[in-house]
């Protein structure tokens, strides 16, 4: 079975190498080196990566992240592409496929289309399917807040259902490949090549609602 967050994760770090340790980054804030502390952090570093989740954690976290982001950046890429230690549950191959292909895809493309000018990549088909079979788990989280239905149609690779409607709202549909859909549930609308398909008041009410983790 191909490993797509193996893959994503070097890709990923051979882009860092490539950029530098000052590129701009889709992540509010954030240059190369401190999205690459931050890899680093959620998977060397799980009692500080809570703070992702509980609010009272957040500023240790910073302060930790922080720190990382102060190494030396070829350090801080080689740490990152070498992968999480023997005891991360990451270090098991099916884990890692479910846990961080996503994750590895979504910042990779957060260097990527922060640059300017350069051109979209082209993913195998193999890999749109792997990111298709992803949506629905991570659409609860990434769609939290959204009140409206949405649907994925991703052409070829399929169409399914990601969140049901709320209160009195339809569903929006998001046309795109499966890469492009992702993006999108996860915040980086603005730069996704997709398009949202709905009733005015529902696509309206899904781009004013905050997505991703």
């Amino acid at each position: 079975m191909a490993r797509f967050a193996r893959a994503e994760r070097d890709a990923l770090c051979d882009t860092f190498t490539a950029v530098g340790p000052d590129a701009p980054t889709l992540c509010k804030g954030w240059q190369t080196r401190d999205l690459a502390a931050h890899l680093i952090l959620r998977e060397r570093r799980p009692d500080a990566a809570l703070g992702m989740f509980l609010a009272p954690l957040a500023g240790r976290l910073d302060k930790i992240q922080s720190s990382f982001a102060q190494r030396p950046f070829a350090e801080l890429v080689e740490t990152v592409r070498q992968g999480p230690p023997r005891w991360s549950p990451f270090a098991l191959s099916p884990v890692d496929e479910a846990g961080n292909l996503v994750e590895f895809f979504i910042h990779h493309e957060d260097v990527l289309r922060a640059q300017e000018g350069r051109p979209r990549r082209e993913l195998s088909e193999d890999e749109q399917k792997s990111l298709y079979a992803a949506l629905p788990r991570i659409a609860p989280l990434a769609l939290r807040s959204v009140r409206t239905g949405v649907v994925a149609d991703c052409g070829d690779f399929g169409r399914q259902q990601l969140r049901g409607p709320k209160d009195d709202h339809g569903n929006v549909v998001i046309i795109g490949a499966p890469s492009e859909v992702l993006l999108e549930i996860y915040g980086r609308g603005a730069h996704a090549d997709t398009e949202l398909d709905g009733a005015d008041h529902d696509v309206a009410a899904y781009r004013e609602t905050a997505r991703g983790l």
